[in-house]
């Protein structure tokens, strides 16, 4: 544990990636086996399932170290970091350190909890706490709340491991995905000189784009050459998905890594009578058969996390897999093959094995850019959120390779809105105000409609944290309610309407444009005016 936990503090403190990367090789070369397995689980940002009760933790710390619940909430607001609050206040408690590896914290401590009653939870909470030095109780505490997070990419972690094993980071980055499990085998398998799985349902890494800012578009041949080298279509508005058919078997793998086969079950059912060996790249869509359209992400978000999809739903909010590209046919692995190639071996794929839950994303087509441009000023109406330029020369790569893949998204909906409420951040804005809630004018009285906690800089969160402390009118745990006095410009993709919440509404991706320091919170944008982007 005390060696993993030098590795956390080690990449905390440095923002140079050669220095990262040099710290990651050097702890997964020497660890052992069983412990390495569990640190590439957790710095790859998997997390455990909370197994104790946040209130329960607060509560059973203050007790360790004499302290009413209430003063372990005064000193969470100051320090920001509910695990580094508990490990300063157990500090005093400390009787001896015991250092344990990390498989035996994770698998003989943590994931046992979950078994175990409150009291006993407790007694053995408070004996951990005793025995572990400062900072590996820090990181224990992150690991039991579920809020570790550190500063290092999961790309980061796969270049690590890939410059240990001698194999392209691609190839990592495969050996990784699906089921991959936190065990000494599967750790040691990383490094083979050949690792087959053998798993059926194993997705492949996501290519992922770069978004395209253009100032203006008769600059876009200057920046990415001519329309004719660039396969375009639209940006769907969905679930990335990898449509699996493998030894008689259909797999759909979300881009989070998660199976969501049972919750798209028509989807499945449609190709079961296609052969085996094939992976098709796509987006799980809500799909309005009589206009010909998606519906918006909200009717998705229904279709989200159930086990079992009743009749109802299936037949209100069908779900189709927009195909987009095409990874494997045959058994064989077509990532290498152009994209140009790739997208004629999908329309031939498709032709002879059609599907009713599956369709073929269009391609979209202009002569020029500003012709294109054109095209992507229709994307709402047709509820997309703009065009995806892929080079016809390109291969399907794992990640991001700059120049091969674009986003060319429409410009966000924007609203100025009034600071009603904040909350202190997480990890390096532990302490400081940087989770907001804004609310926009109904009639007279101000309605919470979006919450926000990027788009500021360092220096601008530092001066609104200090405006909070001085325009607290209220404290709910750790919510502030401030003075409805800052108004600020709030950016988002979506819109909806939504009996959940207050406004009627609800926005999709919301960050902060700009503090709007030449704005009074009376000019902040109405309800009506939001609900006119609805077309209401």
């Amino acid at each position: 544990m005390k060696t993993f936990t030098e590795l956390f503090l080690s990449l905390d403190a440095s923002n140079r990636t050669t220095t990262k990367v040099k710290v990651l090789k050097q702890y997964f070369r020497d660890v052992d086996a069983a412990d390495g397995a569990w640190a590439v689980f957790f710095l790859s940002g998997n997390r455990l399932k909370r197994s104790v009760k946040l209130k329960d933790f607060r509560e059973w710390a203050g007790e360790a170290c004499g302290f009413p619940t209430w003063m372990v909430e005064e000193c969470y607001d100051q320090v920001g970091d509910l695990a580094e609050t508990l490990a300063l206040l157990v500090e005093s408690q400390r009787s001896e350190t015991i250092d344990r590896s990390l498989q035996t914290v994770v698998e003989g401590i943590i994931l046992p909890l979950r078994a175990q009653e409150p009291i006993e939870q407790k007694e053995l909470l408070q004996k951990i706490w005793q025995q572990l030095d400062s900072s590996s109780c820090f990181i224990f505490n992150k690991l039991i709340t579920g809020g570790f997070r550190v500063g290092v990419s999961k790309t980061l972690v796969q270049r690590a491991l890939a410059d240990i094993a001698g194999v392209d980071p691609a190839i990592m980055a495969h050996r990784l995905m699906g089921t991959w499990s936190p065990s000494a085998q599967s750790y040691a398998a990383l490094f083979a000189d050949e690792c087959d799985s053998g798993d059926p349902a194993k997705p492949y890494p996501f290519c992922l784009a770069y978004p395209l800012e253009v100032a203006e578009t008769e600059r876009l041949t200057e920046k990415i050459d001519t329309v004719d080298k660039w396969q375009i279509e639209w940006k769907w508005d969905g679930i990335r998905a990898q449509l699996i058919k493998r030894n008689g078997e259909v797999i759909l793998w979300s881009r989070g890594e998660e199976i969501v086969s049972e919750q798209f079950p028509e989807v499945c059912e449609s190709v079961k009578t296609w052969p085996d060996g094939v992976v098709l790249d796509g987006e799980l869509l809500v799909w309005d058969f009589e206009n010909q359209r998606p519906m918006n992400f909200a009717a998705l978000q229904r279709r989200l996390g159930r086990k079992k999809v009743g009749a109802k739903l299936l037949k209100d909010l069908p779900v189709i897999f927009m195909a987009y590209d095409l990874l494997e046919c045959d058994g064989v692995d077509k990532r290498q093959t152009p994209t140009a190639q790739r997208r004629m071996l999908l329309e031939s794929f498709i032709d002879l094995c059609p599907a009713g839950s599956v369709m073929l994303s269009s391609l979209v087509v202009a002569d020029d850019w500003l012709g294109m441009a054109a095209e992507r000023e229709r994307s709402r109406g047709l509820g997309v959120e703009g065009l995806m330029l892929k080079l016809n020369s390109s291969h399907y790569n794992a990640g991001r390779k700059k120049g091969d893949w674009w986003k060319w998204k429409v410009d966000p909906y924007t609203v100025d809105a009034v600071m009603v409420y904040a909350q202190q951040g997480h990890g390096r804005r532990a302490g400081l105000h940087s989770d907001y809630t804004f609310s926009i004018w109904l009639g007279d009285q101000l309605v919470p409609f979006a919450k926000a906690y990027s788009g500021l800089t360092d220096k601008e969160i530092k001066r609104v944290d200090t405006w909070i402390r001085a325009h607290t009118r209220e404290k709910h745990g750790p919510v502030r309610v401030v003075d409805p006095e800052l108004v600020f410009e709030i950016a988002f993709e979506g819109i909806s309407e939504s009996k959940r919440h207050k406004s009627g509404i609800a926005v999709r991706f919301p960050r902060i444009l700009r503090w709007r320091e030449d704005k009074s919170a009376a000019e902040a944008d109405s309800l009506e005016t939001v609900l006119g982007l609805l077309g209401k």
